[in-house]
């Protein structure tokens, strides 16, 4: 009769798993500050270059943070006061809008059906049903916000946690050298050393990625908008210029999100507006991708294209908007952290034993003998000279 196998746990190791439990609870609850602390490091990150700047030029570090906080906030308050009033009124007019223009195109669509088949029509009022879009748009856009609003509990939790999140990375980045020795020094040697130097990598990454996104999507909105008034779209060119340059932070997912507005406005007034928007739409969207994330943001993510369309929808899925904003230049510093500390050592551990293995192998350099002597043999004066020296003396 065979004994069955059994599962032993230590008193350790039973502590050990009740502690993560615990731990991950705890973690659970606190989400709202832990999304408060990465927004920080995110922004912290994309400001300390300018901070760096102004220290070098002897300029109180301390300084340097809040003239540079205040320049931003500034600079966001204007543009709000200048544009926002007419972009929330555009944006109004569209979602008020938003069922006339479905229902042109269920009427466009059953035209184009009708020419195919009689029983067509009736296809496409099935397949399109225009109450049922809409409300499915507006229940998925709902759930995609209410992830954010769950997180930061609310309209006025997020104002909070916005403004928290400034003083926290306005904190980071006045003290940061003794905020970065703090936190390294609970890691044994000599991973203390390790991951203090790779500070100024990840922070470079995170940074330079956010820092490109907001200035590539600030472009592409004033491109947008200045496209569609040209076209024809004056009365909705400033709101859905908004909507693509918020959406285009996403990466992957956010320019097809907002090409879909202005597509379904260009449509619902004609196909040759409709073609023409389309176009706009499709060169904006090379030049961004071939010119512009080249240019502005680089490699500073360092990650293949999936992994990061991958970090997207993490992010959406867990925390909403949010997520798909803050998850990706946290994927990004990891990424550099991996590559540092762990596929580049690996990498030259495997170069060098590839290189100890073909030596021990036998695949030597020839030993150096004194000249005009081989192996085993004399160098006295007795040794008899070799018959082509003889005909040589002869």
């Amino acid at each position: 009769m065979s004994s069955q196998p059994r599962v032993t746990i230590s008193a350790s190791t039973g502590v050990l798993i009740i502690a993560s439990g615990l731990l991950l609870v705890l973690l659970w609850q606190v989400r709202s500050v832990l999304v408060t602390l990465m927004i920080s490091v995110v922004l912290a990150a994309s400001i300390s270059p300018a901070v760096d700047w102004a220290e070098s030029r002897r300029v109180p570090r301390w300084v340097a943070a809040l003239v540079a906080y205040l320049t931003i906030i500034a600079s966001l308050t204007g543009v709000l006061l200048l544009i926002g009033p007419t972009v929330l009124e555009q944006i109004e007019l569209l979602i008020s809008q938003f069922p006339l223009y479905l229902e042109t195109i269920q009427k466009i669509a059953e035209q184009l059906a009708l020419r195919l088949s009689e029983d067509s029509p009736s296809l496409v009022r099935e397949l399109f049903n225009t109450q049922a879009l809409t409300g499915w748009v507006f229940r998925s856009s709902q759930q995609l916000l209410l992830r954010s609003y769950g997180i930061t509990r609310g309209i006025v939790g997020g104002v909070f946690t916005l403004i928290l999140s400034l003083l926290i990375s306005g904190y980071m980045v006045a003290d940061s050298r003794t905020l970065i020795k703090s936190v390294v020094q609970l890691f044994p040697a000599p991973w203390n050393d390790r991951l203090e130097g790779q500070v100024g990598e990840v922070s470079r990454r995170m940074g330079g990625y956010i820092r490109g996104r907001l200035l590539v999507s600030a472009i592409l909105g004033v491109a947008i908008t200045a496209g569609l008034t040209i076209l024809g779209l004056a009365d909705f060119a400033l709101g859905l210029g908004a909507i693509a340059g918020v959406t285009n932070l996403i990466p992957f997912l956010g320019p097809i999100l907002g090409a879909i507005p202005a597509l379904i406005v260009a449509i619902s007034k004609g196909w040759w507006l409709f073609f023409w928007v389309l176009i706009l739409f499709a060169i904006i969207q090379n030049v961004e991708t071939y010119i512009l994330d080249p240019l502005l943001v680089g490699s500073s993510v360092g990650i293949h294209p999936l992994y990061q369309l991958l970090a997207v929808l993490s992010g959406v899925q867990v925390l909403g908007i949010i997520g798909a904003l803050i998850v990706p230049p946290w994927f990004a510093g990891a990424a550099a952290l991996v590559e540092n500390l762990y596929l580049k050592p690996k990498l030259k551990m495997e170069t060098e034993a590839a290189a100890t293995a073909k030596t021990r192998s036998g695949a030597l350099p020839p030993p150096d003998f004194p000249e005009g002597l081989f192996p085993g043999e004399s160098s006295s004066a007795s040794s008899p000279p070799s018959p082509l020296a003889k005909e040589t003396n002869d």
